[in-house]
């Protein structure tokens, strides 16, 4: 089982081999087997150039894929509501993401702690050095 949900920058600096975080994610899945949304998935893939598909896939298979399902589909439409009546917005994905998270009880990996104001969410603490 999963331990840690990555967001999408995350995988993004892995894949664009940036030693800290590739050394970070090595760290974590010796732990736990790391997971990610359907939504990076499909972020990854909007993203990535042809020749970079083998090696996209080939990382992107590592992870254990947590689809989209109604529970999460209606909690991240319940947090996009509630931001949005307070002036705050939050993403599709994001709020998807960060759902994911909750639910599965699992830490979000992410670099950008502010786009996930959501109570209740562990989040990893990135150091400075990787932002």
């Amino acid at each position: 089982m999963a331990h840690y949900l990555l967001d999408t920058g995350i995988v993004i600096r892995h894949l664009r081999g940036e030693g800290q975080t590739v050394a970070l994610l090595r760290e974590l899945g010796k732990r736990k087997r790391l997971a990610i949304s359907s939504i990076t998935r499909v972020e990854i893939h909007a993203g990535m150039h042809p020749d970079e598909a083998y090696a996209t896939q080939k990382l992107l298979n590592r992870f254990v894929t947590i689809d989209v399902d109604r529970t999460i589909a209606d909690r991240a439409g319940d947090f996009i509501r509630k931001y949005r009546e307070q002036n705050h917005k939050i993403t599709v994905p994001d709020a998807i993401i960060g759902s994911t998270a909750i639910i599965h009880r699992l830490t979000l990996v992410t670099l950008n702690e502010k786009d996930f104001p959501m109570p209740g969410l562990s989040i990893f603490p990135i150091p400075p050095t990787e932002k």
